[in-house]
């Protein structure tokens, strides 16, 4: 293991002391201890960029299961080392920030950094990992952690429903993800990203390519929150506020968006890839836009648009994809769409950080986050209004801010989807600026509200749970880092280009690029009057006149009835679901131990002998078997006898003395069939057997028998006529296709010279199967144990009246 697969492991490592930290040093606030790791992690990790921005990878490579292809390689290329930097870097400001926000006297903080150090290194672990199967269980983690930290408060009803709509829906979309990652294993022969990626000329045209295609995006949409499973992200904000500037910001729901680049390279191109990712993505963008604005809390607000953003992101990057379907590449052209994506990426990271931050600040100095109840709040709060300036306006892509840039390449990206002449787009093309118009005009809108109903307006003191006042310096720090990061990437974009982007990008369009090519970005601030810049201008004329006629025109939020939303179709089939696997556990669910053996012995009887069938398994051979002569057939018959016997014998000597005979003669059946060694043993146990039962038959109770009309049941016979039948068929099939030597010839040559045993069944049961014996004496022990004690309750009961 290498000190790159310790970096990505280090956080669960960590995890294990936090305990430990919390219960010895009480006086110190456990955030303080933790901060250490993600800044040492993204200062480890910094050290890359050079490497990336020559074009080299980092890989390593510790062995797990390397039968079946599954190794745990870290690999660091331009895509990975991005999302690294964002989880480390964000991660330490959040953790930064979570110091003054929790209180160590009120909170559960040993629980709080446990979760979110998992989440980390979970999230490092998704973006880090070559193989599909080490990353589908870091993907699976992030949604189990993540459980956890929306549940925090788990005391709330709203958290514990959010923690589990988050986890039900993501884990439903990473069941779906896997199934596409075995399909590209079985279609690839290799769990590894990389050789898949090698092979992708020879598999596009597998017919498991499309169903993987869309399985995998399953993953991706639903981690992501794009249309329509977007509905466990506004519920997930019930979390704390640094739990939700880290995971719904920059990480988890950013997972989705990795998945989508980081397989770029295998399903680019396609007409499906393009039209689901870019389709879903720029819907996603608008809807939420949409209805971010009807929100009046704060975090609702942020939500919504998170959504929003993130379809903004997604749609890029399907549009980015049509690049590898054209015939003439111009990569300063036609790659804009990837390139915007990739610096959007980092700049909603930025912005919707410290807007989080800030709500998080208002909510913890006033005691609300209704914007109803807000109002005047500039005058109380002046730094943290200049935070809100800074990232809202960057988000409603207004300059001199970031989001301005990434918004500006966005319309650029979605009107040179008019000029490609592929998958239809030259007739369906139209839509796509015209939806990222609108869904901008939203955005603008809400925005303002966020900034302006908050900040400007009638103070309201008395509907306030606080008298409002500047949060203290601490919990300021990481909301002006991050905004002073909005204000640096507008005026010095290009620190970015080669050091993260273009790397990024890389590993996104690799197929694009030969050995030693690199694509061209450079990012400015002015590009003279255009298309874009009218589009922007629009927004901000028609956004202006709809935040100040908001009243006006509200009302068509209700034309959709509430019980038809998607949250209401997910309570509602949530609870059909509840409903009927109650009904039908209570079904099977009887109580009774002859209804559970007729439902097991049912299945193995259709299993089975379906499994005989449509294999063609039965064959039946005499070759090398024994005949069948007089005595074998007597002893057949006195042990049929002797069982009879002992199920209706009135006397308990009598059950004993027939039991004895079965067992006796099963011996003979050894001596007859030449096995000394058998005979003695089963010999042995018989006759230690009825002296036992014999031993205690003074001490046993009266043998009673309630006298009970049996039924006939013709259920019960055709299932123990199906069961004797499968289990007859099987032996007889076993015994007559014996596709290898049977192991009896190993124990007679091995038994008295590996084992020093003549007796080769003792020699079997003490050395070869010692362990086997060993346990199944425990259970025996266990049994009598558990049948002692009730003997001695039922006794105790019959004491006692």
């Amino acid at each position: 293991m290498t000190l790159l697969h310790v970096a990505i492991l280090s956080p669960f490592i960590f995890a294990i002391l936090v305990p430990f930290l919390y219960k010895r040093f009480r006086n110190i606030h456990t955030g303080w201890f933790v901060l250490v790791l993600p800044i040492l992690l993204f200062v480890y990790f910094v050290q890359f960029i050079d490497t990336t921005m020559n074009g080299d990878t980092i890989s390593n490579t510790a062995n797990w299961i390397p039968s079946l292809g599954i190794n745990f390689t870290a690999y660091i290329d331009g895509l990975g080392l991005l999302f690294a930097l964002l989880i480390t870097g964000i991660g330490a400001l959040v953790i930064l920030y979570s110091i003054y926000y929790l209180s160590k006297e009120k909170e559960q903080l040993n629980n709080f950094y446990v979760y979110l150090l998992m989440f980390m290194g979970a999230m490092l672990g998704v973006v880090l990992s070559d193989n599909l199967i080490v990353l589908y269980t870091f993907w699976e983690f992030t949604s189990l952690s993540s459980f956890l930290l929306i549940g925090y408060w788990y005391k709330r009803e709203k958290s514990r429903y959010g923690a589990q709509k988050s986890m039900l829906i993501t884990i439903f979309g990473g069941l779906l993800m896997l199934g596409g990652f075995i399909m590209l294993y079985i279609m690839t022969n290799s769990f590894s990203i990389r050789e898949i990626i090698e092979q992708v000329p020879e598999i596009a045209q597998h017919d498991l390519f499309v169903p993987a295609l869309v399985l995998i995006l399953f993953g991706a949409f639903t981690k992501s929150a794009q249309f329509p499973f977007y509905i466990w992200l506004p519920d997930a904000m019930e979390a704390p506020t640094p739990v939700s500037a880290y995971l719904h910001s920059a990480t988890m729901v950013k997972a989705g968006i990795y998945l989508v680049a980081r397989f770029s390279p295998v399903f680019s191109g396609e007409p499906e890839w393009f039209w689901i990712v870019s389709s879903f993505g720029i819907f996603t963008m608008f809807w939420g836009s949409f209805n971010a604005v009807k929100q009046t809390d704060l975090k609702g607000i942020l939500a919504f648009s998170t959504v929003s953003q993130l379809g903004m992101i997604m749609s890029m990057l399907g549009v980015g994809s049509a690049a590898l379907a054209l015939d003439a590449i111009d990569d300063s052209y036609y790659t804009v769409a990837t390139l915007a994506a990739v610096f959007h990426l980092i700049n909603h990271a930025t912005f919707k950080g410290s807007l989080f931050m800030v709500v998080g600040i208002i909510d913890h100095e006033t005691g609300t986050r209704d914007i109803r109840k807000l109002g005047g709040l500039m005058s109380f709060m002046p730094i943290t209004f200049t935070i809100s300036i800074i990232g809202a306006f960057s988000m409603a892509g207004l300059p001199p801010f970031n989001g301005f840039l990434s918004k500006e390449m966005f319309f650029t990206s979605m009107i040179r989807v008019l000029e490609m002449d592929v998958f239809n787009l030259e007739t369906l093309g139209i839509l796509f600026p015209i939806i990222a118009w609108i869904g901008s005009i939203f955005t603008f809108i809400y925005s303002m509200v966020l900034v302006f109903k908050t900040f400007t307006g009638k103070y309201q003191p008395e509907k306030l749970e606080k008298k409002p006042h500047e949060a203290p310096f601490g919990m300021l720090i990481s909301p002006i880092i991050l905004a002073s990061l909005v204000i640096i990437f507008f005026f010095f974009p290009n620190l970015l280009a080669y050091t993260i982007i273009e790397p990024a990008m890389a590993s996104i369009l690799p197929n694009l690029l030969n050995d030693g090519d690199h694509f061209h970005v450079h990012i400015s601030q002015w590009h003279g009057p255009n298309l874009e810049l009218y589009m922007t201008i629009g927004v901000i004329s028609l956004g202006t006149i709809g935040y100040y006629l908001l009243r006006k025109w509200r009302g068509i939020y209700r034309i959709v009835p509430e019980k038809l939303t998607l949250n209401k179709g997910y309570d509602a089939a949530l609870y059909q679901l509840d409903k009927s696997s109650f009904k039908l556990t209570r079904l099977y669910m009887t109580g009774f131990i002859r209804d559970y053996l007729a439902y097991i012995f049912t299945f193995f009887i259709i299993i089975l002998g379906t499994t005989l069938v449509v294999k063609d398994g039965f064959s039946f051979s005499l070759d090398g078997t024994a005949p069948i002569g007089i005595y074998e057939a007597v002893l057949a018959v006195v042990m049929v006898i002797g069982t009879i016997t002992v199920l209706f014998s009135k006397s308990r000597l009598t059950a004993i003395i027939a039991l004895g005979s079965v067992g006796y003669s099963l011996s003979l059946f050894f001596v007859l069939f030449r096995a000394p060694d058998l005979a003695l043993t089963q010999l042995c146990v018989e006759t230690v057997s009825v002296a036992l039962f014999l031993l205690c038959f003074y001490h046993l109770p009266e043998f009673k028998r309630k006298e009970k009309k049996l039924r006939f049941k013709l259920t019960n016979l055709l299932i123990s006529l199906g069961v004797g039948t499968i289990v007859t068929l099987i032996a007889l099939s076993a015994n007559s296709q014996r596709v290898s030597d049977t192991i009896a010839k190993y124990f007679i040559e091995n038994s008295y010279t590996l084992a020093g045993g003549k007796n080769m069944v003792n020699v079997i049961l003490v050395d070869f199967r010692g362990f086997d014996t060993l346990f199944e004496i425990t259970v025996l022990g266990i049994a009598s144990l558990g049948i002692y004690g009730m003997i001695r309750l039922h006794v105790k009961k019959e004491e006692e009246g």
